[in-house]
């Protein structure tokens, strides 16, 4: 207790460095490092922080500073995909990291002003309270402001090992804005304990923190569905390489062949799996570039073959919107065909990535030499939003592309409930740390929905997710497979799956109420 107190004194000379580690060392709570009591105790010193800070400016610049370290080092991944075009230098991936960074570290900023602000007076139990309500707000609004980023979640670091859920298992009847403000809450809580030399609560606190983040995970339920999911391990480097096409797709074809004889399996190919337009009625140049003999029927036909009878695909894929005789937009595609080489049914992603599939301020950043991360000279379009795929005895299908998977409250159709989610990918350009985050948080939208999520990526990591979040069968990082076994089946709708994200603002809500109504019970 005394290396404790002599630490906070030495550190609260200088908070505002204190607050850059401590937004660094959180973001080692993210996979693939996990190291989840270091990120509490750097969220609980975060609390601190902003609770003892002279006003609400120097709160509001140490939550900013703790956010801008620790989007710089989570999100490190973005600077890889700058390795992968050729029409910007790849060193600018290094700045454009703390760059973003800058804009990200807004939101805890504004928690750490809002919560300054409202817990004047208050002790450091409450304000552990109030801080965790105002983060989950903040989060919510990150979620979607400019439209969103919503990638790793403080939330995701109360996530359990791949064959357990943690205490991510709440998520149901939280959501992950809420289990963000809870990991707040036991960070800036847990603290505040220790410093109070409360040890007496503090161990049995910790030992039940550490037992929630291993308790094995329920019973094991079996479906009834065949799947075989590929992943082909067809590289960043050559994706869009023409020269590449044939041999990406006949890797990809021998990876999917019916090998046990099942009857009605699905097939599962990754965003980008397939190299040839499917889709009837554009200018015959776009269909010269095809490996397909420039047919887009034999282009069906062929992956009809390759499935077998009686399977069913669904494969990435790209669409084009046609005007005039020319694309003027393209369409990132999850397609559904069958073994006769019909499409039966077709998803469009509508959650794009920003300067991944399309150029924001095109007219004004294109002048100065912007380019799209992702190849091509047209910006994609968005669809619809979350849809469930009829696709008959292969069952209901919610589709999520890539990035789409991390966006709680938007990856199914409320009024026509799924019965599984497919979420292919291209991880190939997420560098060393963005797949395992990925998969994470793909893993979080099944504990939050009670669906099983099904990954086909690219190079990895690929995986069958049940839905407690348990990760039955995957793939590993660039290696060319597959697994075959039956989707495991739907939870009953959950709370937060009815409810969505005005089930998280309540709980924020109520957290915020609860300390001042009990900081002014305490002040009368």
């Amino acid at each position: 207790m005394e290396a404790l107190g002599t630490f906070i004194r030495t550190v609260g000379a200088h908070p505002r460095w204190l607050a850059l580690v401590c937004g660094a060392v959180a973001a080692t709570g993210f996979p693939p490092l996990a190291l989840w009591p270091a990120a509490l105790v750097a969220v609980g010193i975060l609390g601190w922080l902003v609770f003892t800070a002279p006003g609400w400016r120097e709160a509001g610049i140490r939550g900013w500073l703790f956010g801008l370290a620790h989007f710089t080092l989570a999100n490190n991944w973005i600077a890889t995909a700058f390795t992968y075009q050729a029409e910007m230098p790849a060193s600018l991936g290094w700045a454009a990291v703390p760059l973003l960074s800058v804009y990200l570290a807004v939101y805890p900023a504004l928690a750490a002003i809002l919560a300054r602000v409202l817990g004047e007076g208050s002790t450091i139990g409450k304000f552990a309270l109030l801080f965790a309500g105002c983060w989950t707000i903040s989060e919510w609004l990150r979620s979607w402001v400019f439209t969103g980023f919503a990638w790793d979640p403080l939330g995701l670091i109360l996530l359990g090992p791949s064959d357990r859920p943690g205490l991510a298992v709440v998520l149901p009847w939280l959501g992950t804005y809420a289990l963000s403000g809870l990991a707040v809450l036991i960070g800036v809580g847990f603290f505040s304990l220790i410093a109070a030399r409360r040890a007496v609560i503090a161990v049995p606190l910790l030992i039940a923190i550490t037992a929630g983040m291993y308790w094995p995970a329920g019973e094991r339920a079996e479906g009834s569905l065949p799947f075989t999911l590929v992943q082909p391990d067809v590289r960043q480097d050559v994706l869009d390489d023409p020269g590449n096409f044939e041999e990406q797709f006949m890797r990809t074809a021998m990876l999917s062949r019916n090998l046990q004889g099942a009857d009605n399996r699905l097939v599962l190919w990754p965003e980008s799996g397939v190299p040839d337009y499917l889709r009837d009625g554009y200018p015959q140049r776009y269909y010269n570039q095809m490996t397909a003999g420039g047919d887009p029927a034999f282009a069906r036909f062929r992956i009809g073959r390759a499935i077998g009878e009686g399977s069913l695909l669904l494969t990435g894929a790209v669409d084009l919107e046609i005007e005039d005789g020319r694309a003027y937009g393209a369409r990132n595609a999850v397609t559904a065909i069958n073994s006769d080489g019909e499409i039966i049914a077709g998803y469009d992603k509508a959650h794009l990535v920003p300067y991944g599939e399309y150029l924001a301020l095109r007219w004004l950043l294109e002048p100065l030499g912007a380019t799209r991360l992702v190849a091509g000279s047209i910006d994609f379009l968005p669809g619809p939003g979350p849809r469930t795929l009829d696709l008959g005895e292969w069952g209901q299908a919610g589709i999520q592309i890539c990035y789409e998977i991390v966006f709680s409250g938007q990856v199914t159709d409320p009024e026509n409930r799924p019965d599984y989610i497919f979420n292919p990918s291209n991880d190939g350009w997420f560098g060393a740390w963005g797949p395992p985050q990925h998969l994470a948080q793909a893993r979080m939208r099944a504990i939050e929905e009670g669906l099983p999520v099904l990954r086909s990526t690219t190079t990895g990591i690929s995986a069958v997710i049940d839905a407690d979040g348990v990760v039955r069968q995957r793939i590993g990082m660039l290696r060319a497979a597959r697994v075959d076994g039956h989707v495991p089946p739907a939870k009953a709708p959950t709370l937060f799956s009815t409810l969505g994200n005005w089930l998280a603002m309540a709980w924020a809500i109520l957290a915020i109420l609860v300390s001042l109504v009990a900081t002014r019970w305490r002040e009368s």
